[in-house]
Protein backbone atom coordinates (compact mmCIF):
# COMPACT_ATOMS: atom_id res chain seq x y z
CA UNK A 1 0.00 0.00 0.00
CA UNK A 2 1.02 3.58 -0.59
CA UNK A 3 2.41 4.78 2.31
CA UNK A 4 0.96 8.43 2.11
CA UNK A 5 -2.34 6.10 2.21
CA UNK A 6 -1.73 4.49 4.82
CA UNK A 7 -0.73 7.25 6.95
CA UNK A 8 -3.92 8.96 5.80
CA UNK A 9 -5.80 5.54 6.93
CA UNK A 10 -4.39 6.07 10.57
CA UNK A 11 -4.89 9.47 10.70
CA UNK A 12 -8.73 9.00 10.08
CA UNK A 13 -9.29 6.32 12.65
CA UNK A 14 -7.57 8.46 15.06
CA UNK A 15 -9.93 11.10 14.46
CA UNK A 16 -12.99 8.91 14.55
CA UNK A 17 -11.93 7.78 17.79
CA UNK A 18 -10.64 10.84 19.09
CA UNK A 19 -12.18 12.46 22.63
CA UNK A 20 -12.76 15.96 22.53
CA UNK A 21 -10.98 18.18 25.11
CA UNK A 22 -12.86 20.02 28.03
CA UNK A 23 -15.76 19.08 30.19
CA UNK A 24 -18.62 17.57 28.83
CA UNK A 25 -21.45 19.83 29.40
CA UNK A 26 -24.22 19.26 32.28
CA UNK A 27 -27.01 21.92 32.99
CA UNK A 28 -26.24 23.82 36.55
CA UNK A 29 -28.70 23.30 39.06
CA UNK A 30 -31.23 26.14 39.88
CA UNK A 31 -32.89 25.43 43.00
CA UNK A 32 -36.53 26.17 42.75
CA UNK A 33 -39.40 25.55 44.82
CA UNK A 34 -42.25 23.21 44.50
CA UNK A 35 -45.08 25.73 44.34
CA UNK A 36 -45.05 29.21 44.33
CA UNK A 37 -45.98 30.99 47.83
CA UNK A 38 -48.58 33.39 46.38
CA UNK A 39 -50.11 30.35 44.18
CA UNK A 40 -53.70 29.22 45.00
CA UNK A 41 -54.67 27.69 42.55
CA UNK A 42 -52.88 23.57 41.45
CA UNK A 43 -51.30 23.55 38.61
CA UNK A 44 -49.31 21.31 35.99
CA UNK A 45 -46.16 22.25 33.78
CA UNK A 46 -47.52 22.63 29.90
CA UNK A 47 -44.23 23.41 27.78
CA UNK A 48 -45.45 21.09 25.09
CA UNK A 49 -48.55 23.15 24.86
CA UNK A 50 -48.28 25.54 21.86
CA UNK A 51 -48.36 29.30 23.65
CA UNK A 52 -50.08 30.70 20.11
CA UNK A 53 -51.33 34.55 20.15
CA UNK A 54 -51.57 34.76 23.97
CA UNK A 55 -53.11 38.49 23.77
CA UNK A 56 -56.42 37.09 21.74
CA UNK A 57 -57.39 35.71 25.71
CA UNK A 58 -58.28 39.46 26.75
CA UNK A 59 -60.72 39.69 23.51
CA UNK A 60 -59.67 42.52 22.06
CA UNK A 61 -59.49 43.32 17.82
CA UNK A 62 -57.68 46.60 18.09
CA UNK A 63 -55.15 44.66 20.46
CA UNK A 64 -54.59 41.59 18.01
CA UNK A 65 -54.25 43.96 15.11
CA UNK A 66 -51.65 46.07 17.05
CA UNK A 67 -49.94 43.02 18.30
CA UNK A 68 -49.84 41.75 14.99
CA UNK A 69 -48.27 44.79 13.45
CA UNK A 70 -45.45 44.57 15.95
CA UNK A 71 -44.49 41.42 15.45
CA UNK A 72 -43.80 42.54 11.61
CA UNK A 73 -42.37 45.54 12.12
CA UNK A 74 -40.93 46.55 15.87
CA UNK A 75 -37.36 47.50 15.15
CA UNK A 76 -36.24 45.99 18.22
CA UNK A 77 -37.49 42.55 17.56
CA UNK A 78 -36.09 43.04 13.87
CA UNK A 79 -32.55 43.70 15.12
CA UNK A 80 -32.54 40.41 17.52
CA UNK A 81 -33.71 38.69 14.76
CA UNK A 82 -30.83 40.20 12.75
CA UNK A 83 -28.46 39.04 15.18
CA UNK A 84 -29.69 35.52 15.27
CA UNK A 85 -28.99 35.40 11.59
CA UNK A 86 -25.40 35.89 12.42
CA UNK A 87 -25.18 33.52 15.08
CA UNK A 88 -26.64 30.89 13.03
CA UNK A 89 -24.01 31.87 10.19
CA UNK A 90 -21.76 31.58 12.69
CA UNK A 91 -22.29 27.81 13.15
CA UNK A 92 -21.76 27.45 9.39
CA UNK A 93 -18.22 29.30 9.72
CA UNK A 94 -17.44 26.65 12.85
CA UNK A 95 -19.01 23.72 10.91
CA UNK A 96 -16.95 24.92 7.96
CA UNK A 97 -13.00 24.50 9.91
CA UNK A 98 -13.84 20.72 10.17
CA UNK A 99 -13.38 20.12 6.73
CA UNK A 100 -10.58 20.07 4.28
CA UNK A 101 -9.54 23.72 2.67
CA UNK A 102 -9.20 23.18 -1.54
CA UNK A 103 -7.89 25.81 -3.31
CA UNK A 104 -6.42 26.52 -7.04
CA UNK A 105 -4.23 28.71 -8.58
CA UNK A 106 -3.11 29.39 -12.25
CA UNK A 107 -0.21 31.84 -13.22
CA UNK A 108 2.22 33.29 -15.45
CA UNK A 109 5.61 34.53 -14.22
CA UNK A 110 7.95 36.49 -16.54
CA UNK A 111 11.54 36.55 -15.18
CA UNK A 112 14.73 37.57 -16.45
CA UNK A 113 18.55 36.28 -15.25
CA UNK A 114 21.92 36.46 -15.54
CA UNK A 115 24.57 39.81 -15.75
CA UNK A 116 26.31 42.04 -17.94
CA UNK A 117 29.28 42.23 -15.58
CA UNK A 118 29.38 38.54 -15.12
CA UNK A 119 29.60 38.39 -18.97
CA UNK A 120 26.98 36.05 -19.78
CA UNK A 121 23.84 37.48 -21.62
CA UNK A 122 20.50 38.19 -19.85
CA UNK A 123 18.42 35.41 -20.38
CA UNK A 124 14.70 36.09 -20.32
CA UNK A 125 12.42 33.16 -19.29
CA UNK A 126 8.76 32.32 -18.97
CA UNK A 127 7.00 29.97 -16.14
CA UNK A 128 3.48 29.23 -16.91
CA UNK A 129 1.68 27.19 -13.77
CA UNK A 130 -1.67 25.62 -12.56
CA UNK A 131 -2.33 23.74 -9.11
CA UNK A 132 -4.56 22.72 -7.04
CA UNK A 133 -4.09 22.53 -2.83
CA UNK A 134 -5.97 21.18 -0.25
CA UNK A 135 -5.40 21.71 3.50
CA UNK A 136 -6.97 19.69 6.13
CA UNK A 137 -6.54 20.31 9.65
CA UNK A 138 -7.19 17.07 11.76
CA UNK A 139 -9.12 18.00 14.75
CA UNK A 140 -7.61 15.22 16.71
CA UNK A 141 -8.36 16.72 20.56
CA UNK A 142 -11.77 17.74 19.44
CA UNK A 143 -10.87 21.73 19.56
CA UNK A 144 -12.95 22.44 16.56
CA UNK A 145 -15.98 20.17 17.48
CA UNK A 146 -15.83 22.30 20.93
CA UNK A 147 -15.49 25.47 18.58
CA UNK A 148 -18.69 24.22 17.33
CA UNK A 149 -20.75 23.25 20.20
CA UNK A 150 -20.21 26.37 21.56
CA UNK A 151 -21.56 28.00 18.28
CA UNK A 152 -24.16 26.11 18.35
CA UNK A 153 -25.37 27.09 21.90
CA UNK A 154 -24.68 30.83 21.13
CA UNK A 155 -26.78 30.55 18.14
CA UNK A 156 -29.47 28.88 20.23
CA UNK A 157 -28.84 31.82 23.30
CA UNK A 158 -29.75 34.28 20.39
CA UNK A 159 -32.72 32.02 19.28
CA UNK A 160 -34.19 32.97 23.33
CA UNK A 161 -32.79 36.69 22.91
CA UNK A 162 -34.95 37.27 20.08
CA UNK A 163 -38.10 35.15 21.48
CA UNK A 164 -37.37 37.47 24.84
CA UNK A 165 -37.24 40.34 23.04
CA UNK A 166 -40.61 39.69 21.31
CA UNK A 167 -42.02 38.50 24.37
CA UNK A 168 -40.94 41.97 26.12
CA UNK A 169 -42.34 44.33 23.18
CA UNK A 170 -45.53 42.08 23.20
CA UNK A 171 -46.13 42.52 26.66
CA UNK A 172 -45.03 45.91 26.71
CA UNK A 173 -47.30 46.54 24.15
CA UNK A 174 -50.65 45.16 25.58
CA UNK A 175 -50.00 47.13 29.05
CA UNK A 176 -49.46 50.26 27.27
CA UNK A 177 -53.03 49.69 25.33
CA UNK A 178 -54.58 48.15 28.89
CA UNK A 179 -53.56 52.00 30.53
CA UNK A 180 -55.02 53.82 27.25
CA UNK A 181 -58.48 52.03 27.24
CA UNK A 182 -58.54 52.93 30.98
CA UNK A 183 -58.32 56.32 30.11
CA UNK A 184 -61.05 56.10 27.52
CA UNK A 185 -63.33 55.04 30.50
CA UNK A 186 -61.78 58.05 32.27
CA UNK A 187 -62.32 60.32 29.08
CA UNK A 188 -66.58 58.88 29.18
CA UNK A 189 -66.68 59.36 33.41
CA UNK A 190 -65.05 63.09 32.55
CA UNK A 191 -67.60 64.19 30.09
CA UNK A 192 -70.51 62.86 31.84
CA UNK A 193 -69.15 63.84 35.12
CA UNK A 194 -68.68 67.68 33.43
CA UNK A 195 -71.98 67.82 32.06
CA UNK A 196 -73.23 67.04 35.54
CA UNK A 197 -71.19 70.11 36.96
CA UNK A 198 -72.07 72.67 34.22
CA UNK A 199 -75.86 71.42 35.26
CA UNK A 200 -75.05 72.27 39.10
CA UNK A 201 -73.24 75.34 38.23
CA UNK A 202 -76.59 76.78 36.30
CA UNK A 203 -78.95 75.74 39.02
CA UNK A 204 -76.87 77.52 41.57
CA UNK A 205 -76.44 80.33 39.57
CA UNK A 206 -80.33 80.21 38.91
CA UNK A 207 -80.23 79.83 42.69
CA UNK A 208 -78.27 82.70 43.39
CA UNK A 209 -79.96 85.19 41.28
CA UNK A 210 -83.64 84.06 42.81
CA UNK A 211 -81.77 84.87 46.66
CA UNK A 212 -81.78 81.17 47.60
CA UNK A 213 -78.34 80.41 47.37
CA UNK A 214 -75.06 82.52 48.58
CA UNK A 215 -72.74 83.31 46.37
CA UNK A 216 -70.13 81.01 47.49
CA UNK A 217 -72.31 78.22 46.27
CA UNK A 218 -71.28 79.33 43.12
CA UNK A 219 -67.51 80.07 43.26
CA UNK A 220 -67.28 76.64 44.72
CA UNK A 221 -69.16 75.06 41.46
CA UNK A 222 -66.84 77.07 39.09
CA UNK A 223 -63.96 76.07 41.16
CA UNK A 224 -65.34 72.32 40.78
CA UNK A 225 -66.01 72.37 37.29
CA UNK A 226 -62.32 73.97 36.48
CA UNK A 227 -61.29 71.32 38.15
CA UNK A 228 -62.61 68.89 36.13
CA UNK A 229 -61.89 70.02 32.93
CA UNK A 230 -58.06 70.73 33.69
CA UNK A 231 -58.24 66.88 34.63
CA UNK A 232 -60.42 65.69 31.11
CA UNK A 233 -57.12 67.87 30.02
CA UNK A 234 -54.47 65.88 31.60
CA UNK A 235 -56.34 62.57 30.46
CA UNK A 236 -56.06 63.56 26.97
CA UNK A 237 -52.21 64.47 26.95
CA UNK A 238 -51.73 61.34 28.94
CA UNK A 239 -53.55 59.17 26.01
CA UNK A 240 -51.92 61.11 23.41
CA UNK A 241 -48.43 59.62 24.98
CA UNK A 242 -49.70 56.83 25.25
CA UNK A 243 -50.61 55.98 21.35
CA UNK A 244 -48.01 57.29 20.05
CA UNK A 245 -45.71 54.81 22.71
CA UNK A 246 -47.80 52.10 21.23
CA UNK A 247 -47.19 53.33 17.69
CA UNK A 248 -43.20 53.18 18.38
CA UNK A 249 -43.85 49.23 19.55
CA UNK A 250 -46.25 48.55 16.46
CA UNK A 251 -43.35 49.90 14.21
CA UNK A 252 -44.91 52.53 13.29
CA UNK A 253 -44.30 56.64 13.32
CA UNK A 254 -46.95 58.17 15.80
CA UNK A 255 -48.28 60.26 12.64
CA UNK A 256 -49.17 57.09 11.48
CA UNK A 257 -51.38 55.27 13.84
CA UNK A 258 -54.30 56.93 15.43
CA UNK A 259 -56.76 54.51 18.24
CA UNK A 260 -60.19 55.16 18.28
CA UNK A 261 -61.74 55.21 21.28
CA UNK A 262 -63.61 52.38 23.04
CA UNK A 263 -64.73 52.79 26.54
CA UNK A 264 -64.28 49.46 27.68
CA UNK A 265 -60.98 47.37 28.91
CA UNK A 266 -59.84 44.40 27.88
CA UNK A 267 -61.74 41.33 29.15
CA UNK A 268 -59.44 39.95 32.33
CA UNK A 269 -59.32 36.01 31.50
CA UNK A 270 -58.65 33.59 34.54
CA UNK A 271 -55.61 33.93 36.22
CA UNK A 272 -53.56 30.89 34.49
CA UNK A 273 -51.96 27.59 36.50
CA UNK A 274 -48.80 28.34 37.24
CA UNK A 275 -46.25 26.60 38.32
CA UNK A 276 -42.39 27.38 39.36
CA UNK A 277 -41.12 24.61 37.32
CA UNK A 278 -42.98 25.94 34.18
CA UNK A 279 -40.37 28.91 34.17
CA UNK A 280 -37.44 26.48 33.86
CA UNK A 281 -38.66 25.33 30.70
CA UNK A 282 -40.82 28.10 29.08
CA UNK A 283 -38.96 31.15 30.07
CA UNK A 284 -37.05 32.45 26.80
CA UNK A 285 -34.47 34.27 29.25
CA UNK A 286 -33.82 31.14 31.43
CA UNK A 287 -33.06 29.42 28.59
CA UNK A 288 -31.11 31.83 26.55
CA UNK A 289 -29.15 31.99 29.62
CA UNK A 290 -28.33 28.32 30.35
CA UNK A 291 -27.78 28.25 26.54
CA UNK A 292 -24.77 30.64 27.30
CA UNK A 293 -23.80 28.40 30.00
CA UNK A 294 -23.19 25.67 27.53
CA UNK A 295 -21.38 27.90 25.20
CA UNK A 296 -18.75 29.07 27.78
CA UNK A 297 -18.47 25.31 28.88
CA UNK A 298 -17.38 24.71 25.16
CA UNK A 299 -15.13 27.50 25.51
CA UNK A 300 -13.21 25.88 28.35
CA UNK A 301 -12.32 22.83 25.41
CA UNK A 302 -11.52 25.53 23.03
CA UNK A 303 -8.93 26.85 25.31
CA UNK A 304 -7.60 23.76 26.30
CA UNK A 305 -6.83 22.28 22.89
CA UNK A 306 -4.18 25.32 22.83
CA UNK A 307 -2.39 23.15 25.37
CA UNK A 308 -1.91 20.01 22.41
CA UNK A 309 -0.16 19.83 19.10
CA UNK A 310 -2.54 20.98 16.17
CA UNK A 311 -1.80 18.33 13.10
CA UNK A 312 -2.40 18.71 9.55
CA UNK A 313 -2.55 16.95 6.09
CA UNK A 314 -1.40 19.24 3.24
CA UNK A 315 -1.70 17.95 -0.43
CA UNK A 316 -0.88 19.91 -3.42
CA UNK A 317 -0.41 19.10 -7.34
CA UNK A 318 -0.25 20.59 -10.83
CA UNK A 319 1.66 21.55 -13.65
CA UNK A 320 4.59 24.21 -14.52
CA UNK A 321 6.27 24.66 -17.66
CA UNK A 322 7.68 26.98 -19.86
CA UNK A 323 4.26 27.32 -21.98
CA UNK A 324 0.59 26.83 -21.25
CA UNK A 325 0.66 24.51 -24.68
CA UNK A 326 3.45 21.70 -22.90
CA UNK A 327 1.93 22.58 -19.68
CA UNK A 328 -0.29 19.28 -19.28
CA UNK A 329 2.54 16.80 -20.35
CA UNK A 330 3.71 14.29 -18.24
CA UNK A 331 7.17 15.98 -17.28
CA UNK A 332 5.48 19.41 -16.29
CA UNK A 333 3.57 17.70 -13.57
CA UNK A 334 4.30 18.35 -9.86
CA UNK A 335 2.64 17.12 -6.54
CA UNK A 336 3.65 17.22 -3.31
CA UNK A 337 1.74 15.39 0.17
CA UNK A 338 2.51 15.36 3.71
CA UNK A 339 1.27 15.85 7.60
CA UNK A 340 2.27 18.60 9.81
CA UNK A 341 2.34 19.02 13.31
CA UNK A 342 3.16 21.90 14.93
CA UNK A 343 3.36 22.82 18.89
CA UNK A 344 3.98 25.45 20.87
CA UNK A 345 6.51 24.86 23.72
CA UNK A 346 7.02 28.28 25.39
CA UNK A 347 4.16 31.21 25.00
CA UNK A 348 4.77 33.15 28.46
CA UNK A 349 1.85 32.07 30.43
CA UNK A 350 -0.94 33.03 27.75
CA UNK A 351 -2.27 29.65 26.91
CA UNK A 352 -3.03 29.27 31.36
CA UNK A 353 -4.60 32.57 31.03
CA UNK A 354 -6.67 31.51 28.51
CA UNK A 355 -7.73 28.75 30.07
CA UNK A 356 -8.51 30.62 33.00
CA UNK A 357 -10.17 33.57 31.43
CA UNK A 358 -12.79 30.66 30.02
CA UNK A 359 -13.35 29.14 33.43
CA UNK A 360 -13.60 32.54 34.63
CA UNK A 361 -16.53 33.02 32.05
CA UNK A 362 -18.11 29.89 32.53
CA UNK A 363 -18.54 30.58 36.49
CA UNK A 364 -20.03 34.20 35.92
CA UNK A 365 -22.18 32.47 33.20
CA UNK A 366 -23.58 29.92 35.69
CA UNK A 367 -24.49 32.70 38.13
CA UNK A 368 -26.04 34.68 35.87
CA UNK A 369 -28.25 31.81 34.75
CA UNK A 370 -29.51 31.41 38.32
CA UNK A 371 -30.03 35.25 38.77
CA UNK A 372 -32.02 35.01 35.79
CA UNK A 373 -33.68 32.13 37.60
CA UNK A 374 -34.18 33.99 40.31
CA UNK A 375 -35.40 37.20 38.85
CA UNK A 376 -38.33 35.15 36.86
CA UNK A 377 -39.51 33.36 40.20
CA UNK A 378 -39.76 37.28 41.64
CA UNK A 379 -41.32 38.55 38.59
CA UNK A 380 -44.11 35.35 38.69
CA UNK A 381 -44.50 36.04 42.88
CA UNK A 382 -44.54 39.75 42.50
CA UNK A 383 -47.53 39.54 39.41
CA UNK A 384 -49.36 36.48 41.36
CA UNK A 385 -49.07 38.99 44.64
CA UNK A 386 -50.48 41.95 42.92
CA UNK A 387 -53.07 40.14 40.93
CA UNK A 388 -54.40 38.60 44.62
CA UNK A 389 -54.02 41.71 46.00
CA UNK A 390 -56.33 44.14 43.10
CA UNK A 391 -58.89 41.38 43.38
CA UNK A 392 -59.41 42.42 47.06
CA UNK A 393 -59.16 45.78 46.13
CA UNK A 394 -61.28 46.27 43.12
CA UNK A 395 -63.95 44.42 45.24
CA UNK A 396 -63.51 47.55 48.21
CA UNK A 397 -63.12 49.88 45.09
CA UNK A 398 -66.83 48.62 43.57
CA UNK A 399 -68.30 48.97 46.95
CA UNK A 400 -66.68 52.39 47.66
CA UNK A 401 -67.98 53.81 44.65
CA UNK A 402 -72.05 52.53 45.26
CA UNK A 403 -71.67 54.18 48.35
CA UNK A 404 -70.63 57.57 46.99
CA UNK A 405 -73.38 57.50 44.49
CA UNK A 406 -75.98 56.59 47.09
CA UNK A 407 -74.23 59.48 49.13
CA UNK A 408 -74.25 61.70 46.05
CA UNK A 409 -77.91 61.45 46.10
CA UNK A 410 -79.19 61.78 49.30
CA UNK A 411 -77.03 65.04 49.56
CA UNK A 412 -78.22 66.06 46.53
CA UNK A 413 -81.82 65.78 47.64
CA UNK A 414 -81.12 67.09 51.25
CA UNK A 415 -79.51 70.70 49.30
CA UNK A 416 -82.25 70.99 47.17
CA UNK A 417 -85.02 70.85 50.71
CA UNK A 418 -82.23 73.40 51.98
CA UNK A 419 -81.01 70.82 54.71
CA UNK A 420 -77.25 71.47 53.56
CA UNK A 421 -75.05 73.92 51.97
CA UNK A 422 -73.45 73.28 48.51
CA UNK A 423 -70.41 72.08 50.08
CA UNK A 424 -71.56 69.00 50.90
CA UNK A 425 -72.94 68.68 47.43
CA UNK A 426 -69.36 69.41 46.18
CA UNK A 427 -67.36 67.36 48.30
CA UNK A 428 -70.24 64.48 47.71
CA UNK A 429 -69.13 64.63 43.73
CA UNK A 430 -65.91 65.24 44.29
CA UNK A 431 -66.17 61.29 46.34
CA UNK A 432 -67.66 60.28 43.45
CA UNK A 433 -65.07 61.28 40.99
CA UNK A 434 -62.56 60.31 43.20
CA UNK A 435 -64.19 56.88 43.94
CA UNK A 436 -65.08 56.09 40.22
CA UNK A 437 -61.61 57.25 38.84
CA UNK A 438 -60.12 55.16 41.15
CA UNK A 439 -62.02 51.73 40.70
CA UNK A 440 -61.48 52.30 36.47
CA UNK A 441 -57.52 51.97 37.66
CA UNK A 442 -57.81 49.34 40.05
CA UNK A 443 -59.35 47.48 37.13
CA UNK A 444 -56.72 48.53 34.49
CA UNK A 445 -53.76 47.07 37.05
CA UNK A 446 -55.29 44.09 37.29
CA UNK A 447 -55.36 44.04 33.60
CA UNK A 448 -51.58 44.93 33.48
CA UNK A 449 -50.76 42.50 36.43
CA UNK A 450 -52.39 39.66 34.37
CA UNK A 451 -50.33 40.39 31.08
CA UNK A 452 -47.41 40.98 33.72
CA UNK A 453 -48.27 36.78 34.73
CA UNK A 454 -48.12 36.10 31.18
CA UNK A 455 -44.85 37.66 30.21
CA UNK A 456 -43.53 36.09 33.51
CA UNK A 457 -44.37 32.67 32.16
CA UNK A 458 -42.81 32.83 29.04
CA UNK A 459 -46.66 33.47 27.32
CA UNK A 460 -49.51 31.98 28.45
CA UNK A 461 -50.22 28.19 26.83
CA UNK A 462 -52.92 28.18 24.05
CA UNK A 463 -56.09 26.64 25.84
Amino acid sequence: MNPYRRCLIVLLSVVGGGCAVGPDYRRPEAAAPVAFKEAWQSASPADAVSRGPWWEAYGDPVLTDLETSAERSNQTIRQAEAQYRAAVAAVGGSRAALFPLLAASAGTTRSRSGSAQGGSAAVATTADHASATVDWEIDLWGRLRRQLEASRTTAEASAGDLAAARLSAEATLAQDYTQLRALDVQRVLLADTLAGYRRSLAITRNRYAAGVAASTDVTQAQSQLASAEAQSADVEVQRAVLEHAIAILAGKSPEELSIAPAAHLPLLPAVPDVMPAMLLERRPDVAAAERRVAAANAAIGVARGAYFPTLSLAASGGYQGPAWHDLFSAPARVWSVGPALAATLFDGGARRAQNLSAVANYDGAVAAYRQTVLSALQAAEDALTTLRGLAIEEAAASRASLAAHDTLRATENQYRAGTVSYLNVVLAEGTVLSADTNLINVQSRRVQAHVALLKAMGGSPAR
